[in-house]
């Protein structure tokens, strides 16, 4: 009998193993970016992939169970489990009997739970099931306001659709929204006569089921297909749920958001039994705008590529914070599952009225964008009325075409557009700041100075120099727009002004001190072509002092590709609305051309747009530290999931600094 490790001792990280490489590589990174958890090894079947995975990370791949040291102390299983024909819930199992902590993937069959649950009780220790999309942000967000709003209001009606293969976290949704599951009740799926069968060639991708959870009426749609090889991708849609009550309906729109609130629409009647069409007194809902996005209303909405950088990691971590909580206050795993058992006896009772699911092996889909619906941007004033281009279009139609090669000057792309860098970039440096900020801590002020090239208007600049009040830094910034707006933000901090001296060298033509405390390079690196960023960053790496970081931030293009027109950013001034816009294509085997616009409105017209470009190199953190000769690290917890393109770099042997 394996003897059970000691439980970890107070503040000390759990030593966790990770089986599997497929989901399991966001749990890889979860775990990396969690200050409670130490990633101490993979255990996968052995292939070149897992291998050099593990030997990227600098942990070992196992291969099998009985390979593990007995110091582990917890498991992430990301395999399939038995009720989807994978070993996954004897994986858990056989950790469970060796004393680990177990947290397994959704879904498991009530019995694979129960039992589980069963000897993790036994054994005095964990065991928890993560259906995972309940923690991403946008779905957590909605949560909230469901709980506020059945708070105020009963529930009448509940409307949800999901894909088959992620069931079981819709039934999580809900049963979190509702405030519970329990009692529910399913009728079959609505049959489809033979009339609408023959007008659609018995095409019914997606299956209507009405029933009862927690007391309210529910519609459920699901798509009852699965292409074997690759489910995700052949999804076509994915979790959508509205709950309607007396005083309007609040809706998820996709798993990753927005949320929206639709208030009741509601007219008063007047003496002669007419409705109120002006709002006044009695009528003052009038005034209530149609729908309203729940949180930030300016929020960009996720690129697929946050999704998976970013969103996916981060509710990951949620779970794992979760499952750390639980291992910390020795839970009984049983009492503590009551809401995990309902969730997956309701989802047990919904597949089997369901049937098997249809398998499919359609073509590769071909997402579309909303340019391919609407071509005009989201604000733009209408054509004019003899259908000619408005007057805006006519002035671009003019203007001649960019010099060949504009695009590769220092600065090129930022002096036109300057004027609104910080509505497009503030959002995002409130991210970037702090985790470079973190990432410098334990730097000596005293070894020389922090290089900040391309420092842009200072956004980031102003937030190291205020957290290293000792620090002198060298800001180089070749864009004269952009340069003008960080001597000015400089300018106005007495200190700042003292310990920071703006150079408008760009990355190649900036002087270097002997010896360096840090730089930082953020969003500068593609701009150089290859022999000059290996150039750079050898020099630059000669020059830190030992232990010292260089920081740089990429863009999280790895390879050219075509990118639509895509609103990156909109924000208001006043009467005035900004747009920010960029489209590229490629430009070479590793570069692109980026086209960045701004559009200015007023009162609904555009009055004012500002186009430029410039050219981009397409590669990632793992070149640029071959590149550099150093050891890439990820930005100190919680900063990685918040800024996934941003990597530290210091030599092979790291040697502390004091400060």
């Amino acid at each position: 009998m394996t003897v059970p490790p000691s439980p970890p001792s107070p503040g000390r990280p759990l030593r966790t193993v990770v089986a599997g490489t497929n989901f399991g590589r966001f749990y890889i990174d979860a775990v990396n970016a969690h200050p409670g958890f130490e990633l101490a090894g993979i255990l996968a079947r052995g292939g070149a992939h897992s291998r050099a995975l593990a030997g990227k990370l600098g942990v070992p791949c196992w291969t099998r169970l009985a390979d593990l040291p007995g110091d582990i102390d917890a498991a992430v299983v990301a395999v399939p489990s038995a009720v989807m024909g994978g070993n996954g819930t004897e994986l858990g199992r056989e950790l469970l009997e060796r004393g680990v902590h177990v947290l397994q993937e959704h879904p498991l069959h009530p019995d694979e739970l129960a039992g589980s649950l069963r000897l993790a009780r036994a054994r005095g220790r964990q065991f928890r099931v993560n259906t995972h999309y309940p923690h991403v942000r946008s779905v957590r967000r909605f949560l909230r306001a469901a709980t506020a709003l059945r708070a105020r209001q009963p529930v009448l009606f509940v409307d949800a659709a999901a894909p088959v293969h992620v069931l079981a976290p819709l039934v999580d949704i809900l049963g979190r929204a509702l405030g519970g599951l329990r009692p529910w009740r399913l009728d079959d799926p609505a049959p489809v006569s033979r009339e609408v069968g023959a007008a659609t060639g018995d095409r019914t991708p997606v299956q209507l089921l009405h029933g009862a959870i927690a007391g309210a009426p529910v519609t459920l749609r699901v798509q009852n297909q699965l292409h074997p090889g690759d489910r995700d991708n052949h999804a076509l849609f994915w979790h959508r749920v509205a709950i309607g009550t007396e005083g309007g309906v609040l809706t998820l729109a996709d798993t990753h958001g927005p949320v929206l609130w639709h208030p009741r629409l509601h007219s008063p009647r007047d003496d002669g039994h007419r409705l109120v069409f002006e709002a006044g007194p009695g009528a003052e809902d009038l005034l209530l705008p149609a729908a309203e996005v729940v949180g930030d209303p300016a929020g960009t909405p996720p690129r697929f590529a946050d999704i998976f950088s970013s969103w996916w990691p981060e509710a990951v971590g949620e779970a794992l914070g979760s499952f750390a909580e639980g291992i910390a206050r020795g839970d009984d795993p049983l009492r503590s599952a009551g809401h995990d058992l309902a969730v997956f006896g309701l989802w047990r009772d919904l597949m089997a009225r369901l049937g098997p699911p249809e398998l499919i092996r359609p073509p590769a889909p071909r997402p579309l964008t909303v340019r391919d619906l609407d071509p005009e941007p989201a604000g733009a004033p209408d054509p004019a009325p003899d259908g000619g281009p408005r007057p805006a279009e006519a002035a671009a139609a003019r203007r001649p075409p960019a010099a060949a090669g504009a695009g590769d000057e220092p600065g090129a792309g930022y002096t036109g557009p300057a004027e609104f860098f910080d509505l497009g970039a503030g959002e995002h440096t409130s991210r970037t700041g702090p985790a470079v900020v973190a990432a410098l801590a334990g730097i000596d002020p005293h070894s020389g100075p922090l290089l900040d090239i391309g420092a842009g208007t200072g956004l980031v600049t102003r937030q190291i120099a205020r957290a290293y009040p000792d620090c002198h830094l060298v800001a180089a910034e070749p864009a004269a727009g952009m340069r003008a707006v960080l001597t000015a933000r400089l300018a106005e901090d007495p200190d700042l002004a003292r310990r920071v001296t703006v150079r408008p060298d760009a990355a190649h033509e900036l002087a270097l001190p002997d010896r360096i405390c840090a730089a930082v390079l953020c969003g500068v690196l593609g701009h150089i072509d290859a022999p000059g960023r290996r150039e750079l960053l050898r020099a630059l790496a000669e020059r830190l002092a030992p232990g010292a970081p260089l920081i740089v931030e990429m863009m999280g293009l790895t390879a050219p590709v075509s990118m639509p027109p895509t609103r990156l950013r909109r924000a208001a001034l006043g009467r005035r609305t900004y747009e920010w816009w960029m489209s590229g294509e490629p430009s070479g085997e590793e570069r692109m051309r980026l086209d960045t616009t701004w559009r200015v409105f007023e009162d609904g017209k555009q009055v004012h747009e500002v186009r430029d470009h410039y050219h981009w190199y397409t590669v990632g953190l793992e070149r640029i530290a071959r590149e550099s000769g150093l050891v890439l690290e990820r930005p100190p917890a919680p900063h990685a999931a918040a800024v996934p393109h941003l990597g530290v770099l210091r030599g092979a042997e790291r040697r502390p600094v004091t400060r």
